[in-house]
């Protein structure tokens, strides 16, 4: 399970990303190789220390690489695709 922290990413959109993210990470349907993309977008999210769009370069990166798995179902990729508007956004 994984805990938000707070600090410099005290921001709305940032809050929304993880928790779609944490959804996605928890759904059974999921393969888990995608889960532990999705983990590592978490966690890269969560990291102290680095530039905000750093974060989101990195996580951006992670999940582009998800997105191309045919083993994915339908409505998690829009479930990515939601995350990933979500922290173009961001930019």
């Amino acid at each position: 399970m994984f805990y938000l922290r707070w600090g410099k990413m005290d921001d709305n959109k940032l809050f929304t990303a993880i928790q779609a993210l944490l959804v996605i990470e928890r759904d059974g349907a999921v393969p888990k190789n995608v889960k532990n993309r999705v983990r590592n977008a978490i966690l890269a999210l969560q990291e102290d220390g680095n530039i905000i769009d750093l974060k989101i370069d990195k996580v951006l990166e992670e999940l582009s690489e998800i997105d191309c798995d045919p083993n994915l179902a339908p409505y998690i990729r829009t479930q990515i695709w939601n995350v990933v508007s979500t922290l173009e956004c961001k930019k």
